[in-house]
């Protein structure tokens, strides 16, 4: 019986990917550990291997196809002594707008073709893709089958030896469709009719503008947003890091205002601890470290590395480790650890002109800190007297769920106080 070769979830929010590119061919020969091919999810372009050995029989998806469902069968792989003859056909493979929607996946799966499939209750069972057939066509229950493969996972032999009596009961509760929240309320046909006569160019929403589009929609519909503004004054930190500079110039190290901002909000969060905590549904979680994301656009939407334990890192530290996520993630080639998590967010438009602006938080993050650019303005000194300061706004979105008003404005008076006493932060 052939094996069945299925779309990978290699990212948490992937419901279908683009089978970019085949890395073996129908008849060729392969082992676990093998490359298979390439898939772009929302996220990324990503490789994923082989678990079983075989050989390729048929391959169900061309490479370049798009729209092709998590857990969709993409090629057979024969076993031993098997040919093509003996294989059975796959169903014909599910379009991405299909009415059964693919089950969510809460945590990245592994980037191979082993499919650790949730179960209804929640739980997870690692098994090979023959071994969960061969136990389809029995009715056995993979829970109730101890598996004897690496780590735990069920093989083929643990299925043929274990009995038909542990087939579950009948499922009662039909499975939950997953709304398609980008599109909701939305008619395409009929905004299309309005614009009959005009020129325009329809442009299909890919894998990663679907993801934007149904997580913002989300954030702004369940999260109850506030909003925090103070002006920072940046004359202090641009005259220490203009000397920083001179000092690192030998090392080829450039330090930019973003890496003094990042910087600062991490060490506020070490400052006000209750503030750096994320929703978790039916509980808040309070982080002990300072895990910052920070927005990087990229053509087509953007990425939102996460720079863990920002706190405890050298300002040259930050500004490498910065650069070499941006860089990554403009060529969509961050792994899902380096973009999952954080507490708290930074969108930075002031380099683009930007003076203030409201950012959308990004779940599960309790906060995010809009920065805007510095301007030259008039402002009273402390003496009283009229005077000219490099100002910027910022403003903190807030999940009033995970933090207060107080407690918010108690975070974002530290990020100021940081940002304006610049050598304290070496401290």
């Amino acid at each position: 019986m052939a094996i069945e070769i299925l779309m990978p979830a290699l990212s948490p929010t992937m419901e279908d990917g683009t089978l970019a590119k085949w890395l073996v061919k129908e008849g060729d020969t392969v082992s676990s550990g093998d490359l298979l091919a390439e898939i772009e999810t929302d996220k990324a372009t990503m490789e994923f291997e082989a678990v079983d050995e075989g050989v390729i029989g048929k391959i169900l998806v061309e490479a370049g196809t798009a729209g092709v469902l998590v857990n969709s069968p993409i090629a057979l792989l024969l076993e031993d002594g098997e040919d093509m003859a003996d294989a059975t056909p796959a169903a014909a493979l599910p379009a991405a707008s299909a009415s059964n929607e693919p089950e969510p996946s809460t945590a990245p799966a592994p980037v191979s073709a082993q499919i650790a499939k949730p179960e209804p209750n929640g739980t997870r069972v690692f098994a090979s893709p023959l071994a969960r057939r061969i136990a389809a066509d029995k009715g056995i229950d993979l829970k109730s089958v101890a598996g004897s493969g690496p780590k735990g996972r069920i093989v083929k032999a643990d299925v043929e030896n274990a009995s038909a009596a542990s087939a579950p009961q009948a499922a009662t509760a039909s499975a939950k469709s997953v709304p398609n929240v980008a599109t909701a309320q939305v008619n395409p046909s009929q905004i299309a009719k309005m614009y009959q006569g005009r020129d325009f160019t329809e442009i299909p929403l890919d894998g990663m503008r679907k993801t934007i589009a149904a997580r913002l929609t989300e954030a702004k519909q369940t999260i109850p947003h506030f909003y925090l503004r103070r002006d920072i004054h940046l004359d202090a930190l641009l005259k220490f890091r203009s000397q920083l500079n001179k000092q690192l110039a030998e090392r080829d190290i450039k330090l930019s205002v973003n890496d003094f901002i990042i910087k600062a909000c991490a060490l506020a969060l070490q400052q006000v601890p209750a503030a750096n905590a994320v929703w978790a549904g039916d509980r808040v979680l309070q982080m002990k470290a300072s895990d910052v994301a920070v927005a990087v656009a990229i053509e087509g939407g953007l990425f939102t590395p996460v720079l863990q334990d920002a706190d405890t890192k050298s300002l040259s530290a930050l500004s490498a480790q910065m650069k070499d996520l941006a860089s990554r993630a403009r060529d969509r080639k961050l792994a899902p650890h380096e973009y999952m998590g954080g507490s708290f967010a930074i969108s930075n438009l002031g380099m683009m002109g930007i003076e203030n602006f409201d950012a959308v938080i990004n779940p599960p993050h309790g906060a995010i800190l809009a920065v805007g650019a510095g301007v030259k303005k008039p402002v009273v000194s402390a003496e009283g007297e009229l005077d000219v300061a490099t100002v910027m706004s910022v403003t903190l979105s807030v999940d009033h769920r995970v933090i207060d008003g107080a407690l918010g404005a108690e975070l974002l008076a530290a990020i100021k106080a940081n940002l304006e006493n610049p050598i304290a932060m070496l401290a």
